[in-house]
């Protein structure tokens, strides 16, 4: 696990990690919103008013509403991302991840209308009468790159693992075990039965399934939010400021936080913000592709609602209750995953200014740093390690009270540890460090007025969340076989079986390795899909030009 969590971190330092990938989706969001006048900001009304259904002829083609689209994308984001990933960003990149996360939505905002308007645009029927639509579809029918096209539907493949499965089984599975001890195995087996039983009824049973569901698990969460924000109302501003502070300089260490630089703050909160709205990662116009409507501009002015609904209120609402609460630098006792454990040479005293500088150095930019990993044997006697001049590293924070344990008891001997990491996979620690994603949202969420059981509204909202979003991602991945499969619909059954299967698997695996995994596929889909939309601008601004100006377009022809 060790071997494949380093070499995910080897992938993502060249993608979503490097500096490039933010700077190019941004790049061409904010192309985009120039170029077509800032949309967000000039149509967002008339999105609310075609969203209500008052803009669309009722005999118009496609297989679902505008609401039953919007509800199938939004349950597709709507998900990990808005209670574990802005929790995991805000432990990354500290409280500055937030604001690099909200320009990735207003930004994103736009993107999502481009993309939806040129899938609904060149979207196609299948063998079933089924609407089948996506990026591949323009990438071919307009473009003319059939290979980028199966480079992006493969890409899709991989991600409804990264991104749609998961990362939702394995958060919500670690949800349930915190708050109620129910085994992961135990979610795993009974979530992924009722999955199958969902995702086999194709588009139609999924879109009544999320258009009944979302809103009332919004619903439910914006009021467990409110609980713990009112109470601590007088912390609103300074978790603000902390935001706000530390754009451009990166977040200072704090309490267990060591510190990020700004390098690292921007881009994990442009990578979590993009696994939350998905915009520019070209997913939810498959599933908008499906909705009824006589101009692809009207569909992609209701998807630009996607990105201020599912970052800008919801996953505020959630770093507020982060940062309000203070959980988010404070250490809890937890079980420690081997692929988060780094064991280096020195004593390091992380109340000490110049120690933690030296360690967020070495958590951030290994290269930078003069922190050396440890090579040589642990000392372990009753399970306390009796080794000395050494500090153990578990979730980018500096261990207190770690205990080792082997088969369940206290373990005595000798532990080998190479470049900074356990050898052998036959012991269990536990101990006091920082945690992220889901169980720190459910530790923050204890600090309002529903005291320890606010832990369960997380919980009951991750279920909700992270259920529907792997419902939606199904959707996802079966019309992108379908494409790859030139229009057949026989190997779809094999398809929704396998990604069953895989997310009982997600249950039981390390949550930071499904992370790391998640933040590769999702950019390797980003890539084509945000190449190919910049190729089709002067296609978007004729057909936007045609639905807002239609007299004018036929006067010109």
């Amino acid at each position: 696990m060790q071997f494949v969590g380093d070499f995910l971190d080897f992938l993502d330092s060249f993608l979503g990690s490097s500096l490039w990938f933010p700077f190019l989706l941004l790049g061409v969001g904010v192309w985009f919103t120039i170029y077509l006048g800032f949309p967000q900001i000039r149509h967002f009304p008339r999105a609310w008013k075609i969203l209500a259904g008052k803009e669309t002829p009722p005999n118009s083609v496609g297989d679902t509403t505008h609401f039953q689209a919007l509800s199938t994308a939004l349950s597709g984001t709507v998900g990990t991302g808005n209670i574990g990933g802005v929790a995991f960003a805000i432990f990354l990149g500290g409280p500055a991840a937030i604001f690099w996360m909200w320009a990735t939505a207003f930004i994103g905002m736009t993107t999502k209308f481009v993309e939806v308007t040129l899938s609904h645009k060149y979207r196609i029927k299948d063998e079933k009468g089924k609407m089948a639509g996506g990026p591949m579809y323009f990438m071919e029918r307009k473009l003319n790159m059939k290979w980028l096209a199966i480079l992006f539907a493969i890409a899709t493949i991989f991600s409804t693992l990264g991104s749609g499965n998961l990362p939702q089984s394995n958060n919500l599975a670690e949800g349930l075990n915190s708050s109620f001890s129910i085994p992961t195995w135990i979610t795993g087996l009974v979530l992924a039965s009722l999955l199958g039983l969902i995702i086999i009824g194709g588009i139609k049973r999924i879109a009544t399934f999320a258009s009944n569901v979302v809103p009332f698990m919004g619903t439910v969460y914006v009021i467990g939010a409110a609980a713990v924000i009112i109470p601590n109302a007088d912390q609103i501003i300074p978790s603000f400021g902390s935001i706000f502070s530390s754009i451009f300089s990166g977040s200072a260490a704090i309490g267990g936080f060591l510190g990020a630089s700004f390098a690292f703050a921007f881009t994990k909160g442009v990578g979590r913000g993009l696994f939350s709205n998905e915009a520019g990662q070209g997913s939810a116009p498959i599933a908008h592709a499906s909705s009824k409507g006589d101009s692809p501009v009207s569909e992609g002015l209701v998807s630009l609602l996607e990105p201020f609904i599912d970052t800008l209120v919801i996953c505020t609402l959630t770093a507020l209750v982060i940062l309000a609460s203070g959980v988010w630098n404070e250490k809890f006792d937890n079980e420690f995953h081997y692929s988060e454990i780094k064991i280096v040479e020195g004593t390091y005293d992380e109340s000490n200014a110049n120690d933690a500088s030296e360690l967020g150095t070495y958590l951030t930019n290994p290269s930078k740093s003069n922190v050396a990993n440890f090579d040589g044997t642990l000392t372990v006697e009753d399970g306390v390690i009796q080794t000395e001049n050494i500090t153990f590293l578990h979730n980018r924070s500096v261990a207190e009270e770690v205990v080792v344990n082997k088969r369940g008891e206290r373990y005595t001997g000798d532990i080998p540890v190479l470049n900074g990491r356990i050898e052998s996979f036959d012991f269990t620690f536990t101990g006091m460090s920082l945690i992220h994603s889901a169980p720190l949202t459910a530790e923050a969420f204890k600090h309002g007025f529903f005291g320890d059981f606010g832990q369960y509204t997380v919980t009951i909202t991750l279920v909700f969340f992270a259920f529907t979003t792997a419902v939606a991602w199904s959707y996802y991945g079966d019309r992108a076989v379908v494409y790859l499969t030139n229009g057949s619909t026989k190997y779809l059954f094999a398809y929704r079986m396998a990604y069953t299967v895989i997310f009982f698997l997600g249950t039981i695996l390390d949550t930071s390795l499904v992370w790391k995994f998640s933040a590769v596929t999702l950019v390797f889909m980003a890539l084509p899909n945000l190449f190919g939309i910049s190729l089709l601008s002067r296609d978007m601004k004729a057909t936007t030009k045609e639905f807002f100006h239609p007299s004018k377009e036929r006067d010109v022809a």
